[in-house]
């Protein structure tokens, strides 16, 4: 086989070859297979090298991102029967547009009259407010002129009591010296009885005369003293007479104070009477006015809550439910608790809806047919009854408008959109059971939010 000798050997091996090696040959199949499968190996290999966007996904709802957009109740605020049915079901209203009308159930109010009964009562009350308020002033001024009185009669019987005093005084003089005068008298009186009796230096007649003389002295004296004892007299009488002015003003001026105080209560129970009044009127007036049951805002009647002519409802009874006209659309999407720290507002969503086909590359947000973009505008600070939290997404100006054609209430699909990352990390992560990473702490956008909304 190395033809190193000189014999040589092929001849010899060509003679032995068979006609059935010879039609043998390897099937082209197989190397084909090899290339393609070889091709997509390659092929699969730099597609783990291709950006793929992460994202979370959630369901939701079509609504409103306005409160006063969304479908509202609407009740009634008084019971009564209904009378009149103005609207169908399905029918566009404006604001202010009558729903049904109600009848009166109420016995306190069946009285056609009760607005002009209720008036009557109201000038009957001001006019007996009006007289008590003229018997309160009349009876102040009363009470004035009495208190004015009262000083005057006190300044009166002080003057007296004063003038008593000096009279005291004068009187107490005039006894001292009557008394003085008297017992000159006496020891005159005494000198001329010795000398009429021991000498008879005096006659009987100027003896007499000193005895007429002393008794004048005596009476005299004891004038005075009777007349001091008098001005006394009148001077305690005009002290009682002072403390009795006092005691008669005192009980007079108990007595129209009282008298006053009782007006002023009747006067502010009869205002009190005159509000409750004021407030009854004023309340069935308005009960009236709710006899119409009228559209809060443009809208379209969804559906009649109560039916038939006749039919009795209650306070705060629902009647019927109306969607507002043109309500600023959005969507509530509802995400597990573990995905709530990763979004922040702004972010892009991708939304489905329902009744529009789509074909959806989560990972590839530029190759979707059919979706459409959102951007998160509400997180919600609480969660929801079942555990996930509502994220509300508006439409993005950047892109295509949503559907004319959405309801509220329609099913949505979403897909909030977060940082891109190569496609062996993306599996990687999914076999291990990891969370979406970020570039960037959504805590600080978080932290500026919550600054804005306390701003």
């Amino acid at each position: 086989m190395l033809n190193i000798s000189d014999n040589v050997t092929k001849p010899e091996i060509e003679r032995f070859k068979t006609y059935s090696l010879d039609t043998l040959s390897s099937p082209k199949t197989s190397k084909v297979l090899a290339n393609w499968l070889l091709g997509i190996f390659i092929l699969l290999f730099f597609c783990l090298f291709l950006p793929w966007q992460q994202n979370i996904t959630g369901k939701g709802k079509v609504t409103a991102l306005d409160p006063k957009d969304r479908p509202q109740t609407i009740n009634s605020a008084i019971a009564g029967r209904i009378t009149d049915w103005r609207v169908q079901e399905g029918q566009y209203v404006q604001a202010g547009d009558t729903i049904l009308s109600l009848a009166e159930v109420k016995d306190d109010y069946f009285d056609p009259q009760i607005l002009v009964r209720i008036q009557e009562q109201l000038n009957a009350k001001q006019a007996s407010i009006t007289a008590t308020q003229n018997q309160i002033n009349a009876t102040d001024k009363q009470l004035a002129a009495i208190q004015q009185g009262l000083g005057f009669s006190l300044n009166k019987a002080r003057n007296k009591v004063k003038q008593n005093r000096l009279k005291i005084i004068s009187d107490s003089t005039d006894w001292v010296n009557e008394g003085v005068q008297l017992s000159l008298s006496k020891k005159q009186f005494e000198r001329y009885e010795e000398l009429y009796k021991k000498k008879g230096l005096i006659s009987l007649t100027e003896l007499e005369k000193r005895r007429q003389t002393l008794q004048e002295k005596q009476a005299k004296a004891i004038s005075a003293e009777n007349k001091l004892l008098v001005s006394r007299q009148e001077l305690i009488n005009s002290l009682i007479e002072l403390n009795s002015i006092s005691a008669d003003y005192a009980d007079k001026i108990n007595k129209t104070v009282t008298e006053l105080n009782g007006k002023r209560s009747y006067l502010a129970d009869a205002q009190s009477e005159y509000s409750k009044l004021k407030n009854k009127f004023a309340n069935v007036t308005i009960r009236r006015n709710n006899y119409f049951i009228v559209a809060p805002q443009d809208g379209y009647v969804v559906r009649a809550l109560k039916a038939g002519i006749g039919e009795t409802i209650k306070e705060n009874d629902a009647v019927v439910t109306i969607q507002p006209d043109l309500p600023s659309t959005a969507v509530e999407l509802y995400v597990r608790p573990n995905d709530v720290p990763l979004l922040t507002r702004g972010r892009k969503v991708r939304l489905e809806f329902d009744g529009w086909p789509a074909l959806q590359f989560s990972g590839w947000p530029a190759a979707t047919v059919g979706t459409f973009g959102g951007v998160i505008q509400v997180i919600d600070y609480v969660n929801s009854p079942d555990g996930t939290y509502r994220i509300l997404v508006i439409p993005d100006p950047e892109q295509d408008k949503w559907p004319a054609q959405l309801r509220l209430g329609s099913g949505v699909y979403g897909w909030a959109m977060l940082d891109e990352v190569p496609v062996w990390y993306e599996v990687w992560r999914q076999l291990n059971g990891f969370p979406p990473s970020l570039k960037e702490d959504p805590t600080k956008e978080n932290k500026s939010e919550v600054k804005t909304i306390k701003k």
